[in-house]
């Protein structure tokens, strides 16, 4: 039976394929799925083969290539010449290069071969590519799942979503000047700051200077969310949630498993944990910060930028 077939009888098979290797993140997933006793919860997922390109022009990136190839063939893992000989020995599809530029092609080939996909942070490097991402998700009638693994902070449990009447967070946020400022890092902290205040963001305003971002957004019921990012000094990840009953406080970082069992749950069931509208709505949370700075600190509306993204 075909993958296609296999797919419309809800028959997923449980062969992990991994588009690029220029990130600690695939190592990190390989290692936990491919041990001889994994965890239950990723229910018998090994991943088979790996295809590490993989940014071609981000330094950082590139030089991992060569390490992290070796990494995954001891845990083995089968290398291919080509995302197509990849999805033919795979069944579900971990998108992990490193370089959002690339996402929007590489998810179209495995979206068009009808295999469910992961794309690790960030969706791509520009909103209008995230919007393509999802278009063709829904051309091809294949949910697209994409999480960043601050999304599962300590702490987040145990928060009733519907009581918060604010938040601020913070992550590092180092830039790579071949994407948006915050879409190479600072996504994740503005990933934790969605988690908990959830869509409707109307408008965002950034402060910006070398060393730190400060981004506040209202929302259309008058609430407000602060991002802060951070260039200097150690790095962490955290924040503050405003509750009726209370402040919470979100931290420490933990780790990439819950994430993961989410993604296993996904490739079993299609069923995806973010909806397209808050992952789109992240993005263009970041666009709009970015456009901010370039107005010096003007407000946007989220609705400019889409719009923008759109046409």
């Amino acid at each position: 039976m075909d993958s296609l077939a296999l797919r419309a009888a809800g028959n997923v098979g449980k062969r992990v394929g991994i588009i690029g290797l220029d990130t600690s993140h695939s190592v990190a997933f390989t290692k936990v799925l491919n041990v001889p006793d994994s965890d239950a919860a990723y229910n018998g997922y090994k991943v088979v083969a790996a295809y590490p390109h993989g940014s071609k022009d981000i330094v950082s990136s590139t030089k991992r290539i060569p390490e992290y190839i070796e990494e995954v063939k001891k845990l083995g893992v089968e290398i291919t010449g080509s995302i197509q000989e990849l999805i033919a020995k795979s069944d579900v599809i971990l998108l992990e290069t490193n370089d959002g530029r690339r996402h929007l092609e590489q998810a179209t080939e495995v979206l068009k071969a009808g295999k469910r996909i992961f794309i690790d942070k960030p969706v791509a490097g520009t909103l209008t590519d995230v919007v393509a991402i999802y278009k063709a998700a829904e051309k091809y009638n294949i949910p697209v799942f994409s999480a960043s693994s601050l999304r599962y902070i300590t702490g987040i449990e145990g928060i009733d979503k519907s009581k918060v009447l604010g938040a601020d967070t913070f992550s590092p946020a180092v830039l790579e000047k071949t994407h948006p400022d915050l879409f190479w890092y600072g996504v994740h902290g503005v990933e934790t700051l969605y988690t908990v205040m959830g869509t409707g963001c109307k408008t965002v305003t950034r402060v910006s200077t070398p060393n730190t971002d400060i981004v506040v957004g209202t929302w259309e019921d008058g609430r407000t969310g602060t991002f802060r990012g951070t260039r200097t000094g150690k790095h962490d990840y955290g924040g503050t949630v405003f509750t009726e009953s209370g402040n919470k406080v979100l931290g420490p970082y933990n780790g990439y498993e819950p994430l993961l069992k989410d993604i296993i749950k996904y490739f079993q069931t299609g069923q995806v944990p973010v909806t397209p509208q808050e992952t789109i709505e992240i993005f263009a949370f970041m666009e709009a910060a970015d456009e901010s700075k370039r107005l010096g600190g003007k407000s946007v509306t989220i609705e400019s930028v889409m719009k923008k993204a759109r046409s």
